[in-house]
């Protein structure tokens, strides 16, 4: 089922996800979440969705690249995955900017500087712990999910208000310089 996704000033979205429990991985209850939030991903043509962003107060996102060729330019592919209860470390502080842009921000898109070598640490959909390193524009899709369940949100993260841009400026003035 595709679930409508809240929009920035929801308060959901700015508070601290609760940890989603353990005992409930596996569960119907469990499958189907992950399940709509699948379907709503696919129905928004985003690339990753974190449960507050559908009014669930959990620690848990899903992402998933299927296409190089995006609003981003071009990007690496990523499987569909189930990122449950995680962490970021960053390996390097070295940082770098992608213009980011959120479907509870629709049409709305802001240059944002992050690590680029982090490591995730997980609960994947099978009750097992994960571990995985990311760099470059993944490391940014991670961090920003991973915002979500912090109650933050990109915007929160642009230092240079000169760098945001609706979708349509973006592409005619901003995506050429990538």
């Amino acid at each position: 089922m595709i679930r409508e996704i809240i929009r920035m000033g929801h308060p959901t979205l700015r508070q601290l996800a609760k940890p989603y429990p353990e005992e409930k991985i596996g569960s119907e209850e469990f499958l189907e979440l992950v399940e709509d939030m699948r379907d709503t991903l696919h129905a928004s043509g985003g690339i990753g969705l974190a449960a507050p962003q559908i009014e669930v107060p959990y620690s848990l996102a899903v992402i998933e690249i299927i296409n190089e060729e995006s609003r981003y330019g071009d990007i690496p592919l990523a499987p569909f995955a189930v990122y449950i209860n995680p962490t970021i470390t960053t390996l390097n502080e070295t940082s770098a900017g992608y213009w980011e842009g959120c479907l509870s921000i629709p049409n709305l898109m802001g240059y944002v500087e992050r690590p680029q070598h982090i490591k995730v640490d997980f609960t994947d959909e099978s009750s097992r712990p994960q571990s995985l390193e990311v760099d470059g524009f993944l490391a940014t899709v991670f961090q920003h999910e991973f915002d979500h369940l912090l109650g933050k949100l990109f915007i929160d993260r642009v230092t240079d208000t000169k760098k945001l841009a609706f979708d349509a400026e973006y592409r005619d003035f901003h995506l050429e310089q990538i």
